[in-house]
């Protein structure tokens, strides 16, 4: 009998033994904008093929998700594309934690329609009121005799709050929107429907639908870094007090000549000047 349970502790020892091994070093999830979701993806990837002792997982859902995440302690990094709220920081204080902002990246909020479309340009005023629905055909605006069809980010998306801010301005958007969750259901609504407008992050643009310019300013990482294209935001990875150990690696590394020029690959706007940043945008 004695012999028996030997083996048995024997074995469990052994098997937490192993299972300590396989889970060695620390862990690193990440929650939130569906924006960020590039930057994170692709830095993430180059800093586990040189930590690979560093777990890390990732998931968008939208900036409010990551943040309320970051908030109930089930993330150690929400990425977000707008700046936390008053309300949020008040929450997280209740909570007994405190987000702080780390700016990774740099970003252009571009409106697109469909590459048949024959308007290029458009004001922040016509913008708003396509939105709001008080122009309702593309001839108003110069285009073609056709009814537009408005297609938006859902409310949870930090797109959507900064769209409110640079375009809306607390303006109401029309209920016969269409409110789709990501960049990329967009881009595919967008290219397959003629009527349609939609806005997204410049990493997003490619060749399926035609970026416009606002206000005769070309949106690029040129005019988004100088902040000359209206629409121009920061991208946030927020924590819950200074990062520390291998999070605060992790976000050097997204800062870092090595983690800009792959923010640079994936069509954003880095930190630093583009040409030290490294290669131009391939979108």
């Amino acid at each position: 009998m004695f012999s028996i349970l030997k083996k048995i502790v024997m074995v469990i020892t052994a098997l937490a033994i192993m299972s300590g091994m396989s889970f060695a070093g620390s862990s690193i999830v990440i929650k939130g904008s569906t924006t960020v979701l590039p930057v994170a993806q692709g830095t993430l990837e180059a800093f586990m093929k040189k930590n690979p002792e560093v777990k890390m997982s990732l998931s968008g859902g939208g900036s409010g998700e990551g943040i309320k995440a970051l908030i109930d302690k089930t993330t150690n990094i929400a990425t977000s594309s707008r700046e936390i709220k008053k309300e949020e920081i008040d929450l997280a204080a209740s909570k007994g934690v405190k987000p702080v902002a780390h700016v990774v990246a740099h970003d252009a909020i571009i409106p697109v329609v469909h590459p048949r479309n024959k308007v290029n340009n458009l004001s922040i005023d016509q913008l708003s009121q396509i939105y709001q629905g008080k122009i309702t055909n593309w001839k108003e605006v110069g285009g073609d005799d056709l009814k537009i069809v408005v297609i938006s980010r859902d409310s949870s998306s930090g797109t959507f709050e900064s769209w409110d801010h640079f375009v809306m301005k607390k303006t109401k958007v029309t209920p016969r929107a269409q409110m789709l969750a990501s960049n990329g259901v967009i881009v595919t609504a967008i290219a397959k429907n003629r009527y349609a407008i939609g806005y997204l992050g410049i990493g997003y643009v490619n060749k399926s639908v035609k970026p416009l310019q606002v206000n005769g300013v070309t949106p690029s990482v040129q005019t988004a870094l100088s902040k000359e294209y209206p629409l121009s935001r920061e991208l946030y990875m927020y924590t819950d007090g200074e990062a520390k150990g291998d999070v605060a690696k992790y976000i050097t590394f997204v800062k870092s000549a090595e983690g800009q020029k792959i923010v640079v690959k994936e069509g954003f706007v880095p930190l630093l000047d583009v040409k030290k940043a490294g290669q131009k945008s391939k979108k």
